[in-house]
């Protein structure tokens, strides 16, 4: 039996994997904006939600989409492992400066910043690790 997860239409789980699979095929990414409301999305914080499309416990590898409302703000965060953003639709701006549509970024381990959009968002998020947030006792993980 295969763990592949493959598609030959615009594909991506409506529901969060247990565990990455041996081999996942997105199709189409850049319409994933325009499919959006197809997806069950979970709060990460007030105007940011999240689609988990594997994750390999609460502190492994991860691939999801994060949808930030208008005016949606991920606070200050250190990465443990790369990350790689992948900016959909709309635009996010940090301490680097702004990142719309089309624009990819990687954040090494033991890089900080903070998250704001104040347009909205979708976000293909990357970890190799999950992030540690600085200043928050209560904050999850992303």
């Amino acid at each position: 039996m295969s763990t592949d997860s493959v598609a030959d239409e615009p594909f991506v789980p409506k529901h969060a994997e247990a565990q990455a699979p041996a081999r996942l095929v997105l199709r189409d990414v850049f319409t994933l904006a325009e499919r959006q409301d197809d997806l069950a999305w979970e709060t990460l914080r007030p105007g940011i939600d999240i689609h988990w499309i594997y994750r390999d416990g609460e502190d492994g590898a991860a691939l999801a989409l994060i949808r930030f409302q208008p005016g949606g703000r991920v606070p200050l965060h250190e990465h443990r492992g790369y990350e790689h953003i992948l900016v959909l639709s709309g635009s996010q701006t940090d301490e680097n400066g702004r990142l719309d549509a089309g624009s990819l970024m990687v954040h090494a381990p033991g890089t900080r910043h903070s998250i704001v959009s104040e347009e909205g968002c979708l976000v293909l998020a990357m970890y190799e690790r999950r992030v540690r947030f600085v200043d928050e006792d209560t904050a999850g993980q992303e």
